[in-house]
C-alpha cells in the first residue's frame, strides 16, 4: 500500500477540479475502449523518457488497473488450454488472471536474476503468455538481469510466445542504475508492457495502463470494447493534466526519498532486532522486503497466530502454487504505509510474535 499520507493532495484536487469545469455530457457515458487520448499521449511521452518504452499514444490503451490488463492478456491472446508461464513464487493476480481464461498455469522458478526457465521448459511446455516482474520480482524483489532480459526477448519470439511485462515497482529504485523496460530492448519484442498508477498515487484511483505492439493494437482495442467497460473520463483527463503539469514526475522524485528511508529504517530494525532469526532481502527498490525465517517456524503458523493478535504478516509460501513451496518460508513485509520511526516497533512485534509462534508448537 503506497504512502497516501503523502500524496499531493491539493495538487490533484485542482487538476480534478478543471477537469469537471471543462466537462459535458459526453464525459458521463462510456468512453472509448482505449481510453482519454490526452491521458494516453501524456503515458507514452512518460514512459519514452523514464522507462526507455519504444511507443506512441496509438499503443498505449488505458485499463481499470493491473488485474484488468491481465484478464484482457488471457482472454484475447491466448485460447483455452494454452500455456501460460508465471513466476513462482509470485503474484497472484496473474495466476488467477489466467486460470479464469482456462489457461494452463506453470509455475517456472526465479532466482537472483529473476524468472529462470530451463531450456527444457521451451521445448515440454511451451508458452503462449510469459507473466514477469523483472524491475522488482514479486515477492522476492530480484531484478531481472540484462543478459536475462535479452534471452528472454529471443526465446519467445522463437516460440512464438508474449511476454507480460508487469513494471511493478520499476518508479522506485533505492540503489543502482534501473535496467530499462524489457519492452524497449528491441522495436519488435514481443512484449505488452503493463502499468498502474493506484501503486504510485493512491489505491482508489484504479487506473493502469498497457503498452501494445502496433500490430496488436487494434485487435486489443476491440477487445477491450467488448470486455470493458471504459469510463472514469474525468479521472482520466486530470491524471494528464496531472502529469503534463510535472506534478506526478515531483510526487515520484519525493516518494523515492521516503521509501528510501522507510526500507532503510525497516532493514536496520529487522538487522538490530532480528538478526538470527530473519535473513532480509529484495530491497534494491519498491516498497517491500522479503525475509526468509531462519528459525523452526512454519510461515502459514506465524502468520496464524500474528493475526489473532492484530498484526497482518503475509507467509512467503502462500505465493507459491500448490505443492511447490518447498524452500520458501518466510515473511514478505511492506513497508510503504509505515512511517520510519514505527520500524523498530514493528520489528519488535514481528519478535514477538515469533516468540508465540514457537512457544505454541511446544505446547
Amino acid at each position: 500500500v503506497p504512502a497516501v499520507d503523502a500524496f499531493p493532495l491539493a495538487q490533484w484536487r485542482r487538476c480534478v477540479e478543471r477537469a469537471w469545469r471543462t466537462a459535458g455530457p459526453a464525459q458521463l457515458g462510456y468512453q472509448s475502449a482505449e481510453g482519454d487520448a490526452a491521458l494516453r499521449d501524456a503515458i507514452a511521452g512518460y514512459l519514452r523518457a523514464s522507462r526507455g518504452v519504444r511507443c506512441d499514444a496509438a499503443q498505449v490503451i488505458v485499463t481499470d488497473g493491473t488485474q484488468g490488463a491481465l484478464d484482457l492478456c488471457a482472454r484475447a491472446l491466448a485460447d483455452a488450454g494454452d500455456v501460460a508461464w508465471i513466476e513462482n513464487p509470485g503474484y497472484h493476480g496473474a495466476r488467477n488472471a489466467f486460470l479464469a481464461a482456462d489457461l494452463r498455469v506453470e509455475p517456472i522458478g526465479v532466482d537472483a536474476q529473476g524468472l529462470a526457465p530451463h531450456s527444457d521448459d521451451w521445448r515440454d511446455r511451451p508458452p503462449k503468455l510469459v507473466y514477469i516482474t523483472p524491475s522488482h520480482q514479486y515477492p522476492l524483489g530480484a531484478v531481472m538481469s540484462l543478459e536475462r532480459r535479452l534471452a528472454l526477448v529471443a526465446q519467445a519470439r522463437a516460440a512464438g510466445a508474449w511476454i507480460i511485462e508487469d513494471d511493478y515497482d520499476s518508479e522506485f529504485r533505492h540503489h543502482g542504475t534501473p535496467h530499462a523496460a524489457v519492452q524497449g530492448l528491441a522495436d519488435d519484442a514481443p512484449v505488452i508492457y503493463l502499468g498502474t498508477f493506484s501503486k504510485v498515487m493512491f489505491p482508489a484511483l484504479r487506473i493502469g495502463f498497457m503498452v501494445v505492439p502496433p500490430v496488436l493494437a487494434q485487435p486489443l482495442r476491440d477487445a477491450a470494447g467488448a470486455l470493458m467497460l471504459q469510463g472514469r473520463a474525468v479521472e482520466q483527463h486530470a491524471l494528464a493534466d496531472f502529469i503534463e503539469a510535472g506534478h506526478f514526475t515531483r510526487h515520484l522524485r519525493r516518494m523515492r526519498r521516503v521509501y528510501a528511508e522507510r526500507r532503510d529504517a525497516l532493514h536496520d530494525a529487522l538487522a538490530r532486532r532480528l538478526g538470527t532469526r530473519l535473513t532480509v532481502s529484495g530491497g534494491a527498490g519498491g516498497m517491500h522486503l522479503s525475509a526468509r525465517l531462519d528459525v523452526p517456524v512454519a510461515d502459514r503458523a506465524l502468520s496464524r497466530v500474528a493475526q489473532a493478535h492484530g498484526l497482518i504478516l503475509r507467509p512467503l509460501s502462500s505465493f507459491c502454487l500448490p505443492g511447490t513451496a518447498h524452500g520458501y518460508n518466510g515473511l514478505v513485509l511492506g513497508y510503504g504505509s509505515v512511517p520510519a520511526e514505527r520500524m523498530d516497533a514493528l520489528a519488535r512485534r514481528i519478535g514477538e510474535m515469533i516468540d508465540r509462534a514457537l512457544a505454541a508448537q511446544r505446547d
